[in-house]
């Protein structure tokens, strides 16, 4: 036996003596050390489960490019489809109970027909422009309920009220700039309408037969219109079309159905129509390529204005309505 061999006396190997009969040091595990980058992770491997999708027994079905979508800020909500579903039903019975509240305040001491109550509406545009105006307090009631107090999200940043970055390389202006635009796209439509036959018989028309009711529709389209119909066009409707089904169909369907709101005030008079649709395009790409509905209210705001200026001095201050009895 060699000295090598030879065991002390507890019987357990010297290692001193022969250290190649020492065992292997413990090594500190190190967490980073057995990880092999994304990039460079051999083919075949299992990849890391998406946080978007993890715990999601569909996450297999869908393709990696949808997992890996991340939206733009502004299109980042908390409402979906079932959510719009009772929005509208929602806005429709408001509607319905509005007017039939102001009918029976009209009739209530007298007992008119629906013809002659049709006329006192005619005749007295205030009644119209407060049932307006209750009609979309309602509307904000129900999104401020549904979002700010149920669902706890800032109220006007969640609709997309975010602050205007100028920003010349990126395409995106002042607000003077979005102002007077509007300003300029009010002229063009009023040119390109000019040829419309039968304008003065539009229903919007009907108001205009007396100063007080041509006045407090000015005042409605400039100081409530604009804030009212961006909030829920270009805040509320828009985000959810572009998150579900694109950029440029929500722009689209978001156009259409704010040329489609004003149909009735136009008598559906088809090139009017088509006006007003492609003004609320213009309106929701400026929405979009912004990311701010301010940029699509000042140009709103620059489109009204310009109407309600425009009709100051065509009536010489409502002084001269031209379609006075």
């Amino acid at each position: 036996m060699n000295d090598h061999d030879k065991l002390p006396d507890n019987g357990t190997p010297d290692h001193s003596v022969n250290p190649s009969l020492e065992p292997p040091a413990e090594s500190v595990a190190d967490p980073a050390a057995d990880i092999v980058p994304p990039a460079i992770q051999p083919v075949g491997e299992s990849q890391p489960a998406s946080p978007v999708l993890a715990g999601d027994p569909m996450a297999a079905a869908i393709p990696a490019f949808q997992a890996k979508r991340i939206l733009p800020e502004d299109l980042r909500v908390s409402w979906s489809w079932p959510h719009l579903i009772i929005f509208i039903f929602f806005g429709f019975a408001s509607l319905m109970v509005v007017q039939l509240g102001f009918v029976f305040y009209v009739s209530a001491n007298r007992h008119l027909s629906a013809v002659q109550v049709q006329r006192v509406f005619e005749n007295s545009p205030q009644l119209l422009v407060e049932s307006n105006v209750l009609w979309y307090g309602l509307l904000f009631l129900f999104l401020y309920v549904t979002l700010a107090v149920l669902r706890d999200v800032p109220f006007w940043r969640s609709l997309g009220w975010r602050k205007l970055n100028a920003n010349p390389a990126a395409g995106s202006g002042s607000g003077w700039m979005y102002f007077f635009s509007g300003c300029g796209l009010a002229i063009f439509v009023a040119l390109a309408s000019y040829n419309v036959k039968n304008t003065d018989h539009l229903p919007i028309q009907e108001i205009f037969k007396n100063r007080s009711g041509a006045m407090l529709l000015m005042t409605m389209a400039v100081f409530v219109a604009p804030l009212v119909e961006e909030t829920v066009f270009r805040g509320y409707l828009y985000p959810l079309f572009a998150k579900s089904l694109g950029v440029l169909p929500g722009i689209l369907i978001t156009g259409v159905l704010f040329g489609l709101m004003h149909g009735s005030q136009l008598g559906w008079t088809w090139r009017l129509v088509l006006l007003l649709t492609l003004v609320g395009v213009i309106f929701t790409f400026a929405r979009a390529r912004t990311g701010t509905v301010l940029a699509s209210f000042l140009l709103h705001l620059g489109y009204n204005s310009m109407i309600a200026i425009t009709s100051i001095i065509a009536t010489r201050g409502f002084q001269h309505m031209p379609m006075s009895p």
